[in-house]
């Protein structure tokens, strides 16, 4: 895991409460806190905090940063990427249910449309990160985890590889990528802050980074991002009870995403592609890469009404990836 330098603290502090009103901080999640170098900064500003820690060893630390506060801070072993596993009977920490979490935090559920009912920060570690990318994915798109309670806000340090892939633009070859379309009609997603790995160390014994090699991106940083959920996802036919079924018509649209829309739809067996495409504004040469998120969206939102799409095409691989992300 990746541990801040001091000196970040304040800069880290500055971003997250940008966009916020005068008066006391609102509740703030924080993920993975580690020695707590952050977290006492995020206190300082007035937050109020429930570290969620997975490491026994910063436990008994920020447990007793918590006693000495009156209620600021709250200290929960578990592990934000352990929510909500699918394992049958009594979680163990450090898995964690969400709905136990929030109980315990206080926060109830409130409609999809509402404000943010919560802020979460951390820092995502490097190992699987597209993976915890993806289940973050999933589970926004079906109302599933911490979606449950609404739009829950994440402010997340990763790496410039991967935020250079969430907002990279149509056409853009081999980076323009079915994560790219799902992260931008999902959330609103503001870069707040570029730092290079310099500026973090490790709990590794000889405390190097493990700083992912890339050739067709930039990656000498890690980027403080914020992901709010769009308030209108769910308008037209897309709703999530179908979601799982609209991500997978994307990522099998890039399984070749040179290839043209009107090849994919009669891979899907449809008579009449150029009608639909005529009516969506689509040109019949387009090619998968070349469309914009909000395309696909119209589009699956067509095939649904039109009654043409099978969900069962993709019954499979949604069932074969819902386990892999688990």
């Amino acid at each position: 895991r990746f541990i801040a330098c001091p000196q970040l603290a304040r800069t880290v502090r500055r971003c997250l409460q940008r966009g916020a009103g005068p008066g006391p901080q609102p509740l703030l999640l924080e993920f993975a806190p580690g020695p707590g170098i952050l977290t006492r900064s995020l206190l300082d500003a007035g937050f109020r905090v429930v570290a969620l820690e997975s490491n026994l060893d910063f436990l008994t630390d920020l447990k007793s940063l918590e006693n000495s506060l009156d209620g600021q801070l709250k200290v929960i072993h578990g592990d934000f990427f352990r929510l909500d596993p699918m394992s049958k009977g009594a979680l163990k920490p450090p898995a964690v249910s969400s709905d136990k979490l929030f109980e315990t935090m206080g926060v109830a559920a409130v409609p999809w449309r509402a404000d943010v009912p919560l802020k979460i920060f951390g820092i995502v570690p490097q190992q699987l990160e597209r993976n915890r990318l993806w289940r973050l994915l999933f589970a926004v798109y079906e109302c599933s985890s911490i979606y449950r309670y609404g739009r829950v806000e994440l402010n997340l340090f990763i790496s410039e590889k991967e935020y250079t892939i969430l907002t990279a633009k149509p056409g853009t070859s081999k980076i323009y990528q079915a994560l790219t379309v799902l992260a931008q009609l999902g959330y609103e997603i503001e870069l707040l802050h570029k730092e290079p790995w310099s500026s973090f160390a490790t709990n590794l014994k000889n405390g190097g980074l493990a700083i992912p090699k890339t050739v067709q991106v930039p990656n000498d940083h890690l980027c403080l991002v914020r992901l709010t959920p769009q308030q209108n996802l769910f308008t037209g036919g897309l709703t999530p009870s179908n979601a799982s079924t609209f991500i997978f018509m994307v990522k099998q649209s890039f399984a070749k995403p040179k290839s043209r829309l009107t090849d994919r739809l009669n891979s899907w067996s449809l008579d009449n592609s150029d009608t639909l495409l005529k009516a969506l504004e689509i040109p019949q040469k387009a090619a998968m890469c070349n469309l914009y998120p909000e395309d696909y969206k119209r589009l699956f939102e067509a095939l649904q009404n039109s009654g043409m799409f099978a969900e069962s095409l993709f019954d499979d691989e949604v069932s074969a990836s819902t386990r892999t992300m688990n």
